[in-house]
């Protein structure tokens, strides 16, 4: 199956992407085929651990064992 039978099918005009930043999604096929469809993209903000709350959890946990 392909991008244009899964996702690109069921867009609209006005829709809105949201996708990842990974690396085999930056292909300029993807932008096409979702700006063909009327749809605009949106990418997420890269990830940060300062933000994950696992991340900030160990972090205590370190401090702790210290």
């Amino acid at each position: 199956m392909t991008l244009e039978q899964v996702l690109v099918a069921t867009l609209s005009p006005g829709d809105m992407v949201v996708m990842d930043n990974r690396s085999a999604h930056e292909s300029a096929g993807v932008y096409l085929a979702i700006e063909v469809a009327g749809a605009t993209l949106r990418h997420l903000p890269p990830d940060s651990p300062a933000f994950d709350p696992i991340e900030q959890a160990f972090s205590e946990f370190k401090a702790l064992l210290r």
